[in-house]
């Protein structure tokens, strides 16, 4: 019996005597640690490292993790796993920029500290604030990363939280973005296996005017910016349009052509010029302007301002708040808690609804143009938000060579890039706080949105895939490309030439998001293409193409009705009042109540759908409330509950992928048994991009961008759902029979 502390009687004394070093011990048993972070990119530096940090599941509330280092770059937030991985498999789509583990740092949207168990954002004030004990963070691709920092020593832990907070969170200059320090230390050759209409020169200008037969005017005066910053070094406008006016006002009101349609009516996009009815002289020059733009074709014109009728910027940026939430799933029982309401919840975000007012607008346009025949001005403050949403959705219902994927990135060129949206301010790449100055909006999102509603309602008409669009949303936050990365064509070359001179060497290269091989291999990038599409059928040079009837311009008055009469005073001047006086009724029926608009439209819809349908043709989308459908690939696939194993649609796209596939090689048996043959130019049935249906793999419907991980089926439903679907305990814990391992990404 031990005695504690007293009567004479002595404490025991531990026996085991060591004669080995504790760091003898450590050193035989464990070799030294070496310091691990993931392959850098050329310019990469590495600002801060913890180790050991847990990354956290995110399947449940069990908290299972990985341990690993945490480390913060100048270009991503990256965890580097202590475990040894397993033999890895086949790798179909590998972003050679970025794992799975790591973050850009554009892309992180929120920050969130977790202390005594209350989740709490991050701002500012609150870095000098003691370190939390988990960090969450929600990026903008809709992934969700949870760090506990309780087993890491409280020094480190606390400089890499606020380390990746203060490069993260924390406004900064555009000249220390990635992007510049990459173009500084990577090799400044660009090659693209497919060339894309840059739209940066006056050739590439004046060839798609001849692609579209328009008779315009390019206008190469302001290659050095001095007319206006807020417009790109070349541009087209009415041939009406004086130099005078042009140098007028740096831009505003000016109309700058879009699109011509086959017909000779086209399609213009302006900013707003504010008009005071007391100032004769800018009431005087939006009467040319317009005036200008009717001349165009017919003397026919019909303006629309979308600031009026759409969405404002910070409506769709509050829209889109909401509507995120639903997706930054921390754990699995936040899911199941929000699925209770899913439906309702999401409706009342309006996201959906914004999407189908886009739509709206731009088959209204298409109707003015291909029914009525008549010249389209659409207008906005400053003319580079909705009115490029707007103009890409109508020139790739009217316009085929839009619907492949080089014309798709050509319109992006030429309506975004070249059109001069804001991505730096839109996408808050810089993090600025002055809302009124920046107002961040997710506008090309948008337009993404609309494209992805089309391609899943009109599948063959589109060369490329879902998978295109997921990725090309993506890389709107990678920080190297300078496609997104700058306001306007002006604020692009100033900053080049800028760093190139602090730098003290020849221009930089910053890449085109379009240079995928960048970011993909060749076999990935095969999973861009649409293996539904079917090119063209040429016609023999012997069949001639019947004369296309006139269009019927109704609601446009005939062209002769604003001929200058021959004679002069007195009946002139009436001429000129009554031309003024039908032009503003014609241009206010368009615009005068909603109601006839939308019957108007939904007639001109349901007349093209009762044609036979031409996926080369003109091409509407349904804009039926269930015909609004959610974008599952982009906000689904980083959520486990949701994923469908062996099922949706890349089950079907890969079945049909495979029947294209025997169907080509049918063809081609018969075309050599009867020694038919064939040209070169007949319609081409594509197999799959990769052959996944021959193999044992079961996809899932995320697929490419499911995670590795074991296939479970072991419901995490709250315990009041449970007793509410009378679930038993049995079926809470069955699980697959084959608990397969797949690898996808």
């Amino acid at each position: 019996m031990l005695s504690l502390g007293g009567g004479g009687a002595k404490s025991t004394k531990p026996s085991f005597v060591s004669y080995v070093t504790p760091e003898e011990i450590k050193s035989e048993k464990e070799p030294p640690k070496k310091e691990k972070h993931p392959d850098l990119l050329p310019g990469e530096v590495i600002f801060c490292s913890a180790d050991p940090v847990l990354k956290h599941t995110q399947d449940d509330l069990s908290q299972r993790g990985i341990f690993g280092t945490l480390l913060c770059t100048n270009f991503r937030v990256s965890f580097v796993s202590d475990e040894t991985p397993l033999e890895e498999m086949t790798q179909h789509f590998k972003n050679k920029l970025y794992g799975e583990n790591d973050i850009p740092l554009m892309c992180v949207d929120n920050i969130y500290g977790v202390y005594d168990e209350k989740k709490k954002l991050i701002t500012k004030g609150m870095l000098k604030n003691k370190c939390p004990s988990k960090m969450i963070i929600h990026c903008k691709d809709l992934r969700v990363f949870q760090f506990c920092l309780t087993y890491t020593k409280e020094e480190d832990a606390k400089k890499i939280f606020q380390g990746i907070a203060h490069h993260c969170l924390e406004p900064k200059s555009l000249k220390c973005v990635f992007a510049f320090s990459y173009a500084a230390s990577s090799s400044p050759e660009v090659q693209r296996s497919q060339r894309t209409v840059m739209f940066d020169s006056k050739e590439d200008w004046t060839q798609e005017m001849k692609r579209t037969k328009a008779n315009l005017r390019i206008v190469t005066e302001n290659e050095n910016f001095e007319f206006s910053m807020r417009l790109p070094k070349f541009f087209i406008i009415p041939a009406a349009v004086t130099d005078e006016d042009i140098s007028k006002f740096p831009g505003k009101g000016l109309p700058v052509w879009c699109w011509s349609h086959h017909s000779g009516c086209a399609m213009f996009k302006a900013s707003t010029l504010p008009v005071p009815q007391e100032d004769g002289l800018m009431q005087g020059y939006m009467e040319r302007m317009l005036h200008a733009v009717a001349h165009t074709h017919l003397y026919s014109l019909k303006l629309e301002d979308l600031s009026e009728t759409l969405p404002t910027i910070q409506d769709i940026q509050q829209s889109y708040n909401k509507f995120k939430q639903f997706f930054l799933i921390d754990n699995s029982t936040d899911f199941w808690v929000s699925d209770v309401k899913w439906f309702s919840t999401l409706e009342n975000t309006g996201w959906l609804d914004i999407i189908r007012q886009c739509l709206q607008k731009a088959v209204e346009v298409v109707e003015c143009l291909e029914k009525e025949n008549t010249n389209v001005l659409i207008m906005e403050e400053e003319g580079s938000d909705l009115c490029c949403v707007i103009s890409s959705l109508v020139q790739i219902m009217l316009d085929p060579h839009f619907r492949t994927l080089t014309g798709f990135q050509g319109l992006v060129q030429k309506e975004w890039v070249a059109g001069c949206h804001a991505f730096l301010d839109r996408c808050n790449h810089l993090y600025q706080k002055d809302k009124e100055c920046h107002s961040p909006s997710p506008v090309f999102l948008l337009f993404l949105e609309c494209v992805w509603q089309m391609v899943q309602q009109h599948s063959p008409a589109f060369q490329f895939s879902e998978t295109y669009l997921t990725v090309l949303s993506d890389s709107i936050h990678v920080p190297i490309f300078s496609t997104f990365l700058f306001n306007s064509a002006y604020q692009r070359e100033s900053t080049m030439k800028a760093e190139a001179q602090h730098l003290q060497r020849g221009p930089l290269n910053c890449p085109a998001v379009w240079d995928w091989s960048v970011q993909f291999d060749c076999k990935a990038q095969e999973l861009f293409i649409n293996p539904l599409y079917a090119d063209k059928l040429k016609q023999d040079k012997a069949i001639r193409k019947v004369p296309r009837a006139k269009h019927q311009r109704q609601l446009s008055l005939p062209s002769s009705a604003f001929k200058t009469p021959p004679k002069k005073g007195f009946f002139k001047d009436e001429t000129e009042s009554l031309k003024k006086m039908l032009r503003v009724k014609r241009i206010s029926r368009w615009m005068a109540s909603p109601d006839s608009p939308a019957a108007a439209t939904r007639e001109f819809y349901e007349t093209w759908q009762r044609r036979p349908l031409d996926y080369h043709g003109l091409l509407l989308p349904c804009l039926d409330g269930p015909a609004m459908r959610l974008w599952m690939q982009r906000y689904l696939r980083w959520i486990p509950e949701v994923q469908i194993l062996g099922g949706g649609p890349v089950a079907i796209t890969s079945m049909l992928a495979e029947l294209l596939s025997q169907v080509q090689d049918l063809r081609r048996e018969l075309d050599m048994r009867s020694c038919w043959e064939t040209e070169a130019e007949s319609l081409q049935l594509r197999p799959g991009p990769l052959a996944l249906t021959r193999t044992s793999l079961r996809l899932s419907s995320s697929f490419p961008f499911a995670s590795n991980r074991n296939w479970t089926f072991k419901p995490a439903i709250p315990t009041s759902l449970l007793q509410s679907l009378m679930v038993t305990d049995r079926l809470a814990s069955q699980e697959d029979e084959t608990n397969e391992v797949i690898s996808l990404v």
